[in-house]
């Protein structure tokens, strides 16, 4: 089989049903990774060589890297639901109702590598991205699939209705036995032209690829469209959000497309909030420091701050921007307000890098202090480069934490609940497994917390029915602080032109 081509160019039949490019067990131990790979077409002359473009190449080598100690656990398939008996089916129908039998998603594993997404416009090099990408694959990988989204959607809608078929008289979700069925065959999957202008598609995504994720399964997509622009304007899209938001939060966001710039190194492909701890975020802090720094190279050197006759520490400085870890500027760092605000005035561009989660009493100290760095970061209109251990929204609270923490249930404080009766059906009904009813209600609080990042009204409202905040001061003061950590990472935000261009949080 040519391993080029694209699904849509040369569909064959694979064992998980779908028209794709799924190779078993196929020889890639010559193969180099993606930038050596690139190097080589570089020195052919088959593509020019593109500063902008190798940075993403980059991002394409850290998940190569990753993906080479990555050992996807075994898919186990959901225990397919017992037939309904005669009595059953006959009050069912009278009630018009059936008890839907959901099977209960696994903990995504520990050391799952975080997927990519990259988008642009016709020619940003999407495609030969892809084929760098999926080409290079470590040989360790030996389940992985490449499908136009389309294509893809079109055979699991097939599927979906194959398995409602095959067990009549159940309102059956079937999407966690077809996820399943594709996981099993597809440990990496890789979309050409993810887009969502189906109602039908927006109804199941979130959680086909929730299931998908849960599993195990490596995603990386080609887009036009940044993820917040996916089906924009589509029927019911408030019920398309969550899956925006996991896109966001478990997937890398690259741009493909190169800005005008008038620096001579190439604003970074993503956004400035990295999570997790992972090979990619060392190189998401480099690359930002450099581009907001005055040396084209990651140099350094120390500096001191004179504050009220005390001296400040600067362990990293180049230019106007300054890289501290977060061991440095909080933990031990031993600074207040005072020492925060001199830093404000000097820098206009912060690295911080290796932020734990902050939730937890234990971790609440630390919290108060970042959000005393933050308060001063974000009045002195600086940019703010972060990478941490959980997504932004989840930084000063876990979804667990919240969830456990509230008189009421999540969707009842959520505007929109979870958005779609389908996503909210395990709640509704008390029959089903208990398992699901907690991954499902993490679920909305997760959703919850995206919400209060995008509005301060809704943080405090939130906060107020939970446990976690002894007073009203400091409840506001953790609502405030994730509202202004989502518009630091915003478009627009930041002291010079150049820096705001093409921003979107992490």
């Amino acid at each position: 089989m040519d391993q080029s081509c694209l699904g849509m160019r040369c569909a064959t039949g694979s064992p998980n049903g779908l028209r794709s490019i799924s190779m078993l067990g196929a020889d890639s131990s010559k193969r180099p990774g993606p930038i050596a790979e690139y190097d080589a077409r570089v020195k052919a002359g088959k593509i020019k060589d593109d500063e902008h473009q190798r940075g993403i190449v980059q991002y394409l080598q850290d998940l190569h890297t990753m993906l080479k100690s990555y050992n996807p656990p075994r898919v186990i398939p959901p225990k397919p639901p017992s037939p309904p008996s005669r009595t059953s089916t006959f009050f069912n129908s009278i009630l018009h109702r059936s008890p839907p039998v959901s099977a209960p998603l696994p903990m995504p594993p520990a050391d799952q590598p975080k997927g990519l997404y990259m988008y642009g416009d016709v020619g940003s090099g999407k495609t030969m991205l892809m084929d760098l990408f999926y080409a290079t694959l470590p040989p360790n990988v030996r389940s992985k699939t490449r499908i136009h989204f389309h294509n893809f959607m079109q055979d699991v809608h097939k599927q979906l209705h194959a398995y409602k078929m095959a067990h009549p008289g159940n309102d059956l979700d079937a999407i966690p036995f077809v996820a399943a069925t594709i996981a099993s065959h597809s440990s990496v999957l890789c979309f050409d032209e993810f887009q969502c202008t189906d109602v039908a598609d927006a109804m199941i995504l979130r959680r086909l690829l929730q299931a998908l994720l849960a599993h195990g399964t490596v995603l990386v997509t080609t887009s036009n469209r940044h993820p917040k622009e996916l089906y924009k304007n589509g029927i019911q899209r408030s019920s398309f959000i969550p899956c925006i938001n996991l896109l966001l939060t478990r997937l890398t966001v690259l741009n493909l497309d190169s800005p005008t710039d008038y620096r001579s190194i190439p604003r970074p492909a993503s956004g400035v909030y990295h999570h997790p701890l992972d090979i990619a975020a060392k190189t998401h802090a480099e690359k930002w420091y450099r581009y907001l720094g005055d040396s084209k190279e990651a140099s350094s050197r120390e500096e001191t701050v004179h504050v009220w006759g005390r001296e400040v520490h600067v362990p990293r400085a180049n230019g106007k921007c300054c890289w501290y870890t977060f061991d440095e500027l909080v933990e031990k760092g031993n600074m207040g307000p005072g020492e925060y605000l001199a830093l404000a005035e000097k820098y206009n561009a912060f690295v911080i890098t290796g932020i734990k989660q902050l939730a937890g009493e234990r971790q609440r100290d630390w919290g108060r202090r970042f959000v005393t760095f933050l308060d001063a970061v974000y009045e002195a209109k600086a940019t703010l480069v972060l990478t941490t251990e959980v997504p932004i929204h989840q930084l000063f609270v876990s979804p667990q934490e919240l969830e456990a923490s509230l008189k009421v249930h999540p969707a009842q404080l959520s505007p929109s609940g979870s958005g779609n009766s389908k996503d909210k059906s395990v709640n509704d009904h008390p029959t089903t497994h208990s398992a699901s009813v907690h991954h499902s209600t993490t679920a909305d609080a997760d959703t919850l917390l995206h919400q209060m990042a995008d509005d301060l009204g809704l943080g405090m409202e939130v906060l107020k029915n939970s446990s976690l905040f002894s007073g009203e001061e400091e409840r506001f003061a953790f609502g405030r602080a994730l509202s202004r950590l989502r518009e630091m990472g915003g478009q627009g935000w930041g002291k010079t032109d150049i820096e705001a261009k093409g921003r979107e949080w992490g």
